[in-house]
């Protein structure tokens, strides 16, 4: 089965839906010697000429014709296809597919009314409006958590279902490493943007030191505000792992996170984490004795130094990305997302 991954957010871009996608593509390859028989291809903005983005000029927006979107497509071959954004190559997937009475699943990431309203004060009814649209006529929208997908529905989304996230727990892993900073070390990692409300971290009175890994928009600012921190600008793979090995705490400022990827990752490196008792770190840790959760930070900072390292490792474990990648292949499957021609020939490779 070939699945076409359509997609605004992708490569050289650092963020959770290109990790997610990217993850969910090796996963594949590992279980397809397995007998999973599937394989994705991805529709990206590496394809189009490209602007930036307006108060985000990291992030580039594709400009996508219909004639090359269609061709694209057909050059694939897919067996099914599924839109991962709500950008300019989403909405000419989408297109494409209405028109010619295509199947197609769809994925929501981004909480865009309250990212749209960090910016801008645009009423998030409107927002919220246009998602259900969009997403409407998708067999199947995928949602990462239980109660992200609870909420979807009850916003009148229909056809939702749940497509669990992973962690690589051969890279994010504990081990002893030495940052040469005062402990205790305090760590954030993400985009540094507004809408992760990295000051409501900057500015508590915490002992030792403040860490930040990422880059964006607010890095500058935000340096020069808060001096006594330390902001290391993005970090991948074995590097950014020993970070996480190294710091105490894990700190997640973002009230408007879907999932947050990166609390997975400090977990599986036994990092326990301190956050506001909202969406997103909610629906990871739940009641597991693996975070803090409170509506005053600091003392979420406090109460996340006495957690126990060896019981968020436990925690991550549970969270595989070859698990990941089968309930979203399943979920296609299910809503028979397949294209009319291709349900044969990719129930022949199942099979086998």
């Amino acid at each position: 089965m070939r699945i076409l991954v359509a997609t605004d957010a992708w490569h050289p871009q650092v963020n959770g839906v290109v990790r997610t996608l990217t993850k969910l593509a090796d996963a594949a390859k590992t279980l397809s010697v397995e007998g999973l028989g599937v394989e994705f291809a991805f529709l990206t903005p590496q394809s189009f000429r490209t602007f930036a983005m307006p108060s985000y000029r990291d992030v580039r927006l594709a400009m996508p014709r219909p004639a090359r979107i269609a061709r694209l497509i057909e050059e694939a071959r897919p067996d099914s296809i599924h839109i991962a954004t709500e950008g300019p190559i989403g909405l000419m997937v989408r297109r494409y597919c209405r028109q010619r009475k295509l199947p197609f699943t769809t994925s929501f990431h981004t909480r865009f009314p309250e990212y749209v309203r960090a910016r801008v004060p645009v009423p998030g009814s409107l927002i919220w409006r246009a998602l259900r649209r969009f997403h409407s006529p998708s067999r199947a929208v995928m949602a990462a958590t239980p109660a992200l997908a609870r909420e979807l529905g009850e916003r009148g989304f229909d056809n939702v279902v749940l497509w669990p996230r992973g962690v690589d727990t051969h890279l994010f892993h504990p081990h002893a490493v030495d940052l040469c900073l005062p402990a205790p070390i305090f760590l954030s990692v993400g985009r540094v943007a507004v809408e992760k409300n990295l000051e409501a971290f900057l500015e508590l009175d915490l002992p030792g030191t403040k860490v930040i890994v990422g880059d964006g928009p607010a890095r500058n600012a935000l340096e020069e505000a808060y001096p006594e921190a330390i902001f290391l600008g993005e970090k991948h793979g074995e590097e950014l792992a020993d970070i996480y090995a190294a710091a105490d705490v894990f700190v997640f400022p973002s009230k408007t996170d879907t999932f947050g990827l990166v609390l997975l990752e400090a977990l599986a490196s036994g990092l326990p984490v301190a956050a506001f008792p909202v969406k997103g770190p909610r629906d990871v840790i739940g009641d597991a004795p693996v975070g803090a959760l409170d509506h005053d930070l600091r003392n979420a900072c406090f109460a996340a130094l006495d957690i126990s390292r060896q019981a968020c490792v436990e925690f991550a474990a549970a969270y595989t990305w070859e698990a990941s990648a089968r309930a979203f292949v399943d979920s296609i499957r299910a809503v028979g997302a397949v294209l009319p021609g291709r349900a044969g020939a990719e129930q022949k490779r199942f099979v086998a």
